[in-house]
Formats: structure tokens, C-alpha cells, sequence
């Protein structure tokens, strides 16, 4: 005797209802039928419901397995093909014959029509109607899927996306490893001790009090200038954490760096490596407050020498009797940092 077997549901169909199917088949037919069964094999269609690509249907059969012990594996046919599966063409087939020219008028007809479904050589259809609840759009989050990825799915070699096993012991969790190194944060230099005559030329103190004279014209500018970007809009901002080891510049800090730049012509990554930042935003900000200090005739001493480096301006200030620290082991990236090709200049 050959066995069918028609879960007739009637509300939608869903990966949950798909594994429904499944465990209501074990638990009436398959359970007493294969009592040494340790693995269940079900062949699937590529899409719908029991696809290879729901998340829903992997997280549903993963329940099952726990429940019943067995291993299960799932075989989708590929796209396109899935009237190769036998139950297309050993049971469908019959049952479509069987309810031919037949009203199906109701949910009790059509569970009566399939099981009455029988053939000479043996088969016969076990049919029940299923009136559970499956709401659409169950989801599976990331860390669910990973969890399943990790220890309950077991992909084959072959076209694992298609093929596959579920485990109905999750494996060990993997060995999470070492905590990852945080980066080294850089602290902000001391604007204050950086302010000498010896590198801004200057009286002592005079970056700072430059800076408070152009910070008005300097918000004026940017003010006008983020109004024209932004075509009269109010300016939006993200509301995501920054995990980033570099710095942020203040305005005194850009006028300290545009005074080391003119003064020594200090190229931008040297001045990055000093205030900690990316090398593109200085290069950004120095001809801005350049356009400043020309607004106001204002005009920076050209120092005794030119500086390339930044173990060079390093250098010069303890020739001064001034310290500027050693750059942390992990300096800003460069803006071509991610080019195999690209060799890196050195601070």
C-alpha cells in the first residue's frame, strides 16, 4: 500500500504552514511508518513558500528537528523544474482526476474528494483540513539566521543554497576569539602649548586671538555657504554613533593649522598626523580660512624653514624647547589607503 498524504490548510500559504505540513505528515503516517527513522528527507520547490530562499522555512524546520530528533534535509529542485518532483506526477495527478467535473463547494468537499483518491496499484490518501492561523510576513532577524547558519544548518558542497541539512542537535557555539584590539584614540594636542612664536610667529597666544577675530567672518562664510548647498533647506544630520579613533578639529585648531601651513608650507597629511584628523579634511578647511586671512590682510610670518614631515616640524619645535608627541602607531588613513597600488606617503 502506497500512502499520500494532503494537509489542507485555509488560511495562508506560509513557511510556517509548509513545515506545519511537514510535522502533521510525521506525526500520522510518518512516526508509525518509519519508527527507526533518524532523517527525514523533503524535496522542495525553489520558490514559494518551502524556497530556498525564505529565512522563515529553515527557522520553522529547525523547530521540527528539535522536536521530532530527526535530521532533515532539504533538497530543492532548481528553478524551473519542479514538475520533475514524483509527487507532480504519483499523487497530484490522481487526486486531480479523482475531484474532475466535481464542485469543490466547500473545504469538507475537498478534503473528502482527495481522500477518496485510490489507484490499483495500491494507493491511498490521508487528507486533513488544517484551519490554523499563519499570518504573512513572519521574520527572521540576522542574529536568528546567524544562529542557524552557526550551529543547525549544515550546507552540502554542492549548490548548498539548494541543498542542505538541519540538525536537530545545534552544533557547539563557535569560539567567539579574543576581544577585538579597540583602535588607539588620539587625544586633541595642546592648542595652547602649540601656540609659540617660534611656530606660529606670532606674539604668544596669537593664534588663539587670531582665531577669535576670524571666528565671526568664519561662521558668516559657513553659514552662506551651507545655504547655498543646500538651496535654502535646513541642514539634516545623521543620528549615528562615530566610531572613529581621529579627532575632531575645532576652528581654533584649523587657524593653528593654516598658520603651520603658510608659516612652513606644512603639507595637510603632517597636519593631520598632529591634530589626529583625516588628511581630506584638512585639506578642505585650509583654503577656507586661507580666503579669511586674505579677507583681513592678515598676514602669517614666513618661517626660517620649509617643513615636509611631520617628524620634521617634530624636530624644529624641540629645537625650540617645544614637545609634540610621537604619532600613534595607527595614523589617519589616506584617502586612497584601500588602493593595492597606492604607496602611502609617510607623515
Amino acid at each position: 500500500m502506497i500512502p499520500g498524504f494532503v494537509n489542507v490548510g485555509t488560511d495562508h500559504d506560509t513557511a510556517q504552514f509548509a513545515a506545519e505540513s511537514v510535522r502533521r505528515w510525521w506525526d500520522a503516517i510518518g512516526r508509525d511508518r518509519y519508527p527507526g527513522a533518524a532523517r527525514l528527507l523533503v524535496t522542495c520547490d525553489a520558490g514559494g513558500s518551502n524556497g530556498y530562499r525564505p529565512r522563515a522555512w529553515k527557522a520553522e524546520l529547525a523547530r521540527l528537528a528539535a522536536q521530532s530528533g530527526l535530521e532533515i534535509t532539504v533538497c530543492c529542485f532548481p528553478p524551473g523544474t519542479s514538475k520533475w518532483d514524483k509527487i507532480e506526477h504519483r499523487l497530484f495527478c490522481h487526486i486531480t482526476r479523482t475531484w474532475r467535473g466535481r464542485p469543490l463547494t466547500s473545504y469538507q468537499v475537498v478534503v473528502n474528494t482527495i481522500a477518496a483518491t485510490a489507484t490499483s496499484t495500491g494507493l491511498t490518501v490521508t487528507a486533513v483540513l488544517d484551519a490554523g492561523r499563519y499570518p504573512v510576513g513572519a521574520e527572521v532577524t540576522d542574529a536568528q539566521m546567524k544562529e542557524l547558519e552557526d550551529r543547525v544548518i549544515a550546507r552540502h558542497g554542492f549548490h548548498g543554497d539548494w541543498n542542505y541539512a538541519i540538525l536537530p542537535v545545534p552544533r557547539p557555539a563557535p569560539d567567539p576569539g579574543p576581544e577585538p584590539v579597540p583602535p588607539p584614540q588620539r587625544t586633541a594636542p595642546d592648542l595652547a602649548a602649540l601656540d609659540q612664536p617660534a611656530l606660529t610667529g606670532l606674539p604668544p597666544g596669537g593664534a588663539a586671538a587670531l582665531a577669535a577675530a576670524l571666528a565671526i567672518p568664519h561662521a558668516a562664510h559657513r553659514a552662506a555657504r551651507l545655504h547655498a548647498n543646500l538651496r535654502g533647506r535646513p541642514r539634516q544630520r545623521a543620528d549615528k554613533p562615530r566610531n572613529d579613533p581621529r579627532h575632531k578639529m575645532t576652528f581654533p585648531g584649523y587657524v593653528l593649522a593654516a598658520i603651520l601651513h603658510h608659516r612652513f608650507a606644512l603639507p595637510a597629511r603632517a597636519i593631520a598626523a598632529l591634530f589626529g584628523c583625516d588628511r581630506s579634511t584638512i585639506g578642505h578647511e585650509l583654503p577656507r580660512i586661507a580666503q579669511l586671512l586674505a579677507a583681513t590682510a592678515t598676514i602669517i610670518p614666513p618661517g626660517p624653514v620649509t617643513l615636509d614631515t611631520y617628524q620634521d616640524l617634530r624636530d624644529y619645535a624641540a629645537a625650540a624647547g617645544i614637545t609634540i608627541p610621537a604619532p600613534p602607531d595607527r595614523t589617519p588613513p589616506a584617502r586612497h589607503a584601500n588602493n593595492p597600488g597606492h604607496t602611502p606617503n609617510s607623515p
